[in-house]
């Protein structure tokens, strides 16, 4: 099934793992696929985009239906097509649901303020779905035959920032925003700009230096490049 990826727009990046990049904000979505599970690795920013994914996850994988999904941090365009997958079960870092609970409407009108249009917006948040299963560290998944780990190595990008680990003949990691290649890492009100370094460290420490680096936005790069980006946060915000 693998080589029909690219018809649907996904960038195949080993046997059963893939990404698409979405438009308009150029978000990653990872896809990887087990010999009984199906884990999905962020949503999309509106559910007609996370019923989109949806399709084309089913198209991909012979009518397998999502069965996990993880999101990287809780902002609009990752999150808010998460309630497009009924029945999946879904992980975040500690602390994400909390959050997501409180700040349904701050979601909304941050989508709203990047151009989301306002029915869409406001759908998404109405349905919006809350991690049930909460990563203070690591999270090994066992998606039959393939085992991947969910690892919480933030605070950096936002208080809430959750990587996803695929072994493999090269590590694939998918960074969520903690890594952006297609501009400037964005640091927001929710950033932790001083810990931010040291998230990269231990993402760096998890992946290794073969590792396939997939960030939030952008192309896929090395670790040189996400030391560099390390290095680069450190100058812009004063940290070692």
């Amino acid at each position: 099934m693998d080589v029909r990826w690219e018809d649907f727009g996904w960038e195949r990046l080993a046997g059963g793992v893939g990404r698409r990049r979405l438009p308009v904000w150029d978000a990653t979505v990872g896809l990887v696929a087990g010999g009984s599970a199906v884990l999905l690795y962020d949503t999309g920013s509106t559910l007609r985009e996370g019923e989109e994914l949806r399709t084309q996850a089913e198209s991909l994988l012979g009518g397998r239906r999502v069965t996990h999904i993880a999101l990287s941090h809780p902002h609009f365009d990752h999150v808010l097509g998460t309630a497009a997958f009924p029945g999946a079960e879904v992980y975040g870092a500690v602390g994400v649901d909390s959050l997501l609970l409180r700040d349904r409407a701050g979601l909304r009108d941050d989508a709203i303020r990047h151009g989301v249009p306002p029915e869409d917006a406001t759908r998404a948040a109405d349905a919006l779905v809350v991690p049930r299963h909460l990563v203070s560290g690591e999270w090994t998944l066992d998606l039959g035959g393939r085992q991947v780990m969910l690892a919480n190595v933030g605070p950096g990008h936002s208080r809430h920032d959750l990587v996803l680990l695929v072994p493999g003949d090269r590590e694939i990691v998918f960074c969520g925003d903690l890594v952006e290649e297609s501009g400037d890492p964005q640091a927001g009100p929710d950033a932790l700009p001083s810990r931010w370094p040291a998230a990269l460290d231990r993402l760096l420490a998890l992946g290794g230096e073969d590792a396939v680096y997939v960030p939030g936005h952008g192309a896929a790069v090395d670790a040189a490049f996400v030391r560099a980006q390390r290095d680069e946060l450190a100058r812009r915000f004063g940290v070692s």
